[in-house]
């Protein structure tokens, strides 16, 4: 009696949800469509304030252009793309009116302009509107401290939003690596757009980290050690790449900026036809005016790093090769060795960041000769690069490195890590010559310094004239053509 109880309960349920599965279609239905017409809806008024904005005072359409770069005045590699960038297309349409999405809200535009200059010696020839948003806040990686991804790519949804409801351009670029709102401003706004990576959000190799458990800055010990946990993550870090893969393909124009980015690009948002590799532009002449034969104003040998204070970057392991180069005495008869860490501060948690590296100099007791240069002026620089032997960088599967190429144009005897662009596009022989070295562990590094510096003078010559002349490939100029070749899709 209760096995026929159970059944009859069971199939009067099954008939119960039955019933409710047209009904549930309709609703989904009637949803779907509602929010299809609101969206068309908030389109067209975009659309139309977007040509009561792009009108000029002669009743002309100008074009707007507009670059989504939250972090505009951080002073980093990307910044620098981002102003060679403006440079190269108010060149070329000069009548266009360009905008910058930031969300630096303590300094006024001019101040950032000017911090362009004063960093990267960059005056633009036009110009530029800077819309200043509110919410940069949703993308900051301390708001989330689980589930960090997922986390920052939503936040950078709200903070296209809010981007989009002040300013409808009709090109849009993301610079900055804020995939998500691609989708928002190609098909709300209505808007061309391209976007420049310069590291994937996601790539196979952290999919590879996680599923070998290794331990890394994103994936800390108590998930290797746990093989549920390291699978469950390895479930979502798939699903999360499938959806970045998705929304990187409503791209018109991607531009990557390495070998080992256009990789992981080609393998996540599969649209090579639109893909080109753009280099990052470096400041290479003003590096290559620094005389090779220049006596160094400083008795000794200076190590210099160059690289905002980034977790990724890894300073740290500069710090401890540093350390274990000076206790194992590995450089004989060496005059002071000093090594100095130059880089921007984004924000409180890279200004902790350098307070944690200063602990950890203090820790292995080589803090005298151990220097922090934080946002300091592009001159004093290269006053550093003009003077040191040995550049530093300790980045794993680093994007690019224009601090790598900046170090090489300077005269100063490169030493990177062995992996992504320092080791497949920088740090490459030249006319079958030496351009600099690679190395990945604190051993590593400690050796390799002292190998560089037990080097004759001659010797090291030689290497630093081949650095320099493998370096023009990465000049402003090369950039400019590039770049410009790239996006002119963006504007027929």
């Amino acid at each position: 009696m209760a096995d026929g109880e159970r059944s009859w309960y069971l199939c009067k349920l099954l008939r119960f949800f039955y019933s409710l599965f047209f009904p549930g279609l309709i609703v989904c239905g009637t949803l779907c469509v509602c929010l299809v017409i609101v969206l068309w809806g908030i389109r067209l008024l975009l659309q139309r304030k977007k040509k009561l904005v792009s009108t000029s005072k002669n009743g002309k359409n100008q074009m707007v252009i507009a670059f989504f770069h939250p972090y505009c005045n951080a002073g980093g590699g990307g910044e620098r793309v981002l102003w060679c960038a403006l440079r190269a297309l108010q060149k070329k349409y000069p009548e266009a009116v360009y905008v910058v999405y930031t969300g630096d809200v303590n300094v006024s535009g001019q101040q950032i302009l000017e911090g362009a200059f004063r960093r990267f010696n960059i005056r633009l020839i036009h110009p530029v509107q800077f819309v200043f948003l509110r919410k940069r806040y949703l993308v900051e990686d301390s708001l989330y401290p689980h589930f960090t991804l997922l986390g920052q790519s939503l936040g950078s949804i709200f903070l296209g939003w809010e981007a989009l409801m002040q300013c409808v351009p009709d090109v849009y670029i993301d610079s900055m690596g804020y995939a998500f709102t691609l989708p928002l401003f190609k098909y709300i706004g209505g808007c061309q757009v391209g976007s420049y990576v310069h590291y994937p959000t996601i790539s196979t190799d952290m999919l590879s980290v996680v599923k070998n458990q290794n331990i890394g800055f994103n994936n800390p010990a108590f998930i290797t050690r746990n093989p549920f946990l390291s699978k469950v993550k390895l479930i979502y870090y798939y699903l999360f790449a499938f959806i970045y893969g998705l929304v990187g393909s409503c791209s018109d124009v991607v531009m990557v900026n390495s070998s080992w980015t256009l990789n992981h690009i080609l393998s996540l948002w599969k649209v090579g036809n639109c893909t080109n590799i753009v280099y990052p532009p470096c400041d290479v002449q003003t590096f290559l005016d620094i005389p090779l034969h220049e006596k160094k104003m400083t008795p000794g040998h200076l190590l210099v790093s160059v690289g905002q204070f980034r977790p990724e970057k890894n300073h740290p392991l500069q710090i401890r090769a540093f350390a274990k180069l000076l206790n194992k005495k590995m450089v004989e008869s060496s005059p002071s060795l000093k090594l100095v860490l130059i880089g921007g501060c984004r924000n409180k948690d890279d200004e902790l960041r350098v307070n944690q590296l200063r602990r950890l100099s203090e820790d292995l007791g080589v803090q005298e000769y151990v220097e922090f240069k934080i946002n300091i002026p592009f001159d004093e620089l290269k006053n550093y690069l003009s003077e040191a032997t040995i550049g530093l960088h300790t980045m794993w599967n680093e994007h690019f490195g224009i601090g790598v190429v900046e170090c090489m144009a300077a005269g100063t005897i490169i030493l990177a890590h062995n992996s992504g662009g320092p080791k497949l596009d920088i740090v490459v022989p030249h006319e079958g010559d030496i351009t600099g070295f690679l190395a990945e562990s604190e051993e590593d590094y400690a050796e390799t310094i002292a190998h560089i510096l037990s080097m004759s003078a001659e010797k090291r010559l030689q290497i630093r004239k081949s650095a320099r002349a493998s370096v023009s490939r990465f000049s402003d100029q090369e950039f400019e053509v590039t770049f410009l070749s790239s996006v002119e899709k963006l504007f027929k």
